[in-house]
């Protein structure tokens, strides 16, 4: 006679244990955090590592799509040189990265 887990929960008063409740949620969170607030995190330190090591002569890509050398860095704003005679200001956090890296193009592309 082989009896099933439902049997027994039925036999059992059929209440499971609040922490066997809490399990999958704990679970859950786990999983959410290890394929979403782990990696979001990482590339958030690569993003400000990146902003604060900016310097003249870089080539960079902006969220906007601008690719420019900068010609100064300020402490929130950083001078890029579009082009001979055009020169902008933009917001370091306008900065999606380095013009030759990969994921500065697919970050600019979002």
């Amino acid at each position: 006679m082989e009896t099933t887990l439902l049997q027994l929960a039925q036999a059992g008063g059929g209440q499971p244990s609040a922490l066997v409740q809490l399990v999958p949620l704990f679970l859950v969170f786990g999983i959410f955090y290890f394929l979403l607030l782990a990696p979001m995190r990482k590339r958030q330190k690569a993003h400000a590592k990146l902003l604060s090591e900016l310097k003249r002569g870089d080539r960079v890509v902006t969220n906007g799509g601008l690719l420019g050398e900068i010609s100064a860095v300020e402490d929130k704003v950083v001078h890029l040189k579009l082009s001979d005679n055009v020169k902008v200001r933009v917001v370091k956090s306008a900065i999606a990265g380095l013009e030759g890296d990969p994921a500065a193009a697919e970050g600019a592309a979002k």
